[in-house]
Order: C-alpha cells, then sequence, then structure tokens
C-alpha cells in the first residue's frame, strides 16, 4: 500500500470481487424443467488494498484476465464487493472501449445525454455541447448514428464525453489504445492537463511506453492480486522480466 501525506481519492483494504460467466444460453426446454444454465463463478480479484491520492496518476498492467477491468469496475460500484471495502472521495468516471453508448442515437444526441448524466442542467449542457463536438473531431459523422461508427470513431466520443467535466477521478481502461495518432496525443494532453489540475488518474493498459509516459507509479496485477505496487520503471522492469 502506497503511503502519501496527500488526501486520499481512493482506497482499497482488501477488496474481493466475483463475477459469473454463463457457458451457454438457457434453452426453453431447460427453464421449463428448472435446469440452471450452465455457468462458472470466477474469483476476479482478491484481497486487493492500495491508497491513491489526490492527483496521482496510477498505471495498471498485468496479462489478460488477471483481474484489472473487474478492479476498475468494482471501483466505480458497477460490479458489487464480495469482501473488504472500498471508500472513493467522489464517483469516478469509468473510460474504457467498450464502455455503454447508444448506438441508434446520434453521436450529437450521445453527447448532450453523457453531459446530462453528469449532472449539467439542459442549458449548460447546451453551452458546453459545441466544445465536446469539436474535440472530438467527428464533423459531419456527429449527426449519424452512432452505430455507424468505427471503432475509432467510437473511442474518440466517449473520450470526449467522459472528459468534458474534468472528472475528480477518472479510471482509463485502454481507451487510449484506439483511434489514430494524432487523436491518441491529444488525448494524452488532456489527460496531462486534467493531472496538472489534481485529477486523479488510474491507466489500464498494455502499452507500456504510455504507462511510462504518463505515470510515475504502476501496479502489477496478476491474478487477481498486487504482485508489485512501486515506481513505474521499478515495477514495469520486473513485469517485462517475468
Amino acid at each position: 500500500m502506497s503511503k502519501n501525506t496527500k488526501p486520499l481519492a481512493l482506497r482499497c483494504t482488501d477488496v474481493e470481487v466475483f463475477y459469473t460467466i454463463r457457458s451457454r444460453r438457457p434453452l426453453l426446454r431447460d427453464l421449463l424443467r428448472g435446469n440452471p444454465p450452465d455457468a462458472t463463478t470466477v474469483h476476479a480479484v482478491r484481497g486487493v488494498s492500495l491508497d491513491i491520492a489526490v492527483g496521482e496518476s496510477v498505471g495498471v498492467v498485468g496479462p489478460n484476465g488477471s483481474g484489472k477491468t473487474t478492479l476498475l469496475q468494482a471501483m466505480t460500484g458497477v460490479l458489487p464487493l464480495a469482501g473488504g471495502e472500498l471508500l472513493v472521495r467522489s464517483l469516478p468516471t469509468f473510460l474504457g472501449v467498450k464502455a455503454a453508448l447508444r448506438p441508434r442515437m446520434t453521436g450529437r444526441a450521445n453527447i448532450l445525454i453523457g453531459l446530462l448524466a453528469q449532472g449539467l442542467q439542459r442549458e449548460e449542457a447546451d453551452a458546453q455541447l459545441p466544445k465536446v463536438v469539436a474535440f472530438t473531431e467527428l464533423e459531419s459523422a456527429i449527426d449519424l448514428p452512432m452505430e455507424t461508427y468505427s471503432s475509432g470513431m467510437r473511442a474518440r466520443l466517449h473520450f470526449a464525453i467522459a472528459t468534458a467535466l474534468a472528472p475528480e477521478i477518472l479510471l482509463v481502461d485502454e481507451a487510449l489504445a484506439v483511434g489514430d495518432r494524432s487523436f491518441r496525443e491529444k488525448s494524452a494532453q488532456r489527460l496531462d492537463t486534467h493531472r496538472a489540475n489534481a485529477g486523479t488518474v488510474l491507466l489500464v493498459s498494455h502499452n507500456l511506453a504510455e504507462i511510462r509516459r504518463s505515470c510515475e507509479r504502476t501496479i502489477w496485477l496478476q491474478d487477481g492480486q498486487i504482485m508489485v505496487d512501486g515506481p513505474t520503471d521499478e515495477v514495469l522492469r520486473a513485469y517485462e522480466a517475468s
């Protein structure tokens, strides 16, 4: 657990998270017979304890299936805890490539709904809307249904919505890995500005160069447990050597 004299943005104490994977859709005959669908319970996060200070930027690395995304989702309240305690200074904003948007609505409508969901009044959201549209660089596509967008276009849209109001705690799950190089650089610059204004960032990424650029501290998660938590260079050297 990190020791820091700054006020805490987030604290995990012995956090445990389980989730269930169903191996197939239940058949009607099984439901009529009272047979439950096949399911597997995954112990995804195992006794994780950590402190993250206000204004800190922390990378999270680990192989696929190590519990990185599950931990971030637990921090937002999307997944319930099976044990332990999780305290946050304010509700974190989750930014991931698979985050939900409304595919049949236009990009512009998704932005408006996103701004309203973050607590703006309608007049405030209308005033903020042009700035968010401009940041996406989607131009004429902003008034097309989002289901017509490429993965990179959806990533632009969601990043612009999630970072429009500079959330106090931002959880980023591989969202900087999608899109062209210029937009990735612009997104990284926005995160830099966010951190400079005492925003707290957790960055999950397989791009170790981005972790090195953005984070002074990194956590290596493996099989749902913290292997190493410390200065980024030290942690990544150990991770790359594993």
